[in-house]
């Protein structure tokens, strides 16, 4: 299955309170309940898509959890069966949903979905390698600000690196489920240059400042 392929129009669910998974990108998973357990026996045996949502903020103690409506969903590349039924799991990210409504079976979510594909225009790719090269900019002035050398791979594609930085970048949960609904790479990326913006001005304003005699 690749990023452009249709979902299909019922996928399993594993909404989870710290985790957004964006298209192109890989999720490791430890799964360890018996429902999610289920959920991926049965996604391994078909289609092997799960859809990952987030829960939200204090919905993990209700008895039905509200989650946001924007997932992304994932396909199983690796899985690891261990000896007490628990799996590894590796997921990569393939497509971005809208939940419309959401059922039981064998313990775990499955919703009706419709797909949200993200394709950026021709006339987009200026616009969007301007603001990555603004990305790349600001994490570079951070990561010198902390004595490190910098570690963006050049050489990704503008879309997966913007996808990548907005899954794996210290964010709190809520603000990348907000990048995830973005309307496309470009919106995201600008997206991510306000918040890069904010932490690194955050960051200048707790260093101590000369006195001025």
């Amino acid at each position: 299955m690749t990023a452009t392929t249709t979902l299909p129009p019922d996928i399993p669910i594993f909404p989870l309170p710290n985790v957004v998974l964006f298209p192109n990108v890989f999720l490791p998973l430890h799964i360890f309940e018996r429902r999610y357990r289920n959920m991926v026996r049965d996604a391994l045996d078909g289609d092997r898509i799960i859809g990952m949502v987030l829960l939200r903020e204090g919905a993990a103690e209700e008895s039905a959890p509200q989650v946001y409506p924007i997932g992304c969903a994932g396909v199983i590349t690796h899985a690891e069966n261990l000896p007490d039924g628990r799996y590894n799991i590796v997921l990569r990210g393939v497509e971005k949903f809208r939940v419309r409504t959401e059922a039981l079976r064998n313990a775990y979510r499955v919703a009706s979905v419709d797909a949200l594909p993200e394709r950026t225009a021709a006339d987009e790719r200026a616009r969007l390698r301007s603001a990555r090269q603004r990305v790349e900019a600001l994490l570079d002035r951070r990561l010198r600000d902390v004595g490190s050398e910098s570690t963006v791979p050049r050489e990704m594609a503008d879309d997966h690196l913007v996808n990548a930085l907005a899954q794996y970048l210290e964010f709190e949960p809520v603000e990348k489920q907000l990048l995830l609904e973005r309307e496309g790479v470009l919106a995201r990326c600008e997206s991510l240059v306000d918040l890069l913006e904010m932490r690194v001005a955050a960051a200048g304003s707790s260093h101590p400042r000369p006195r001025v005699q």
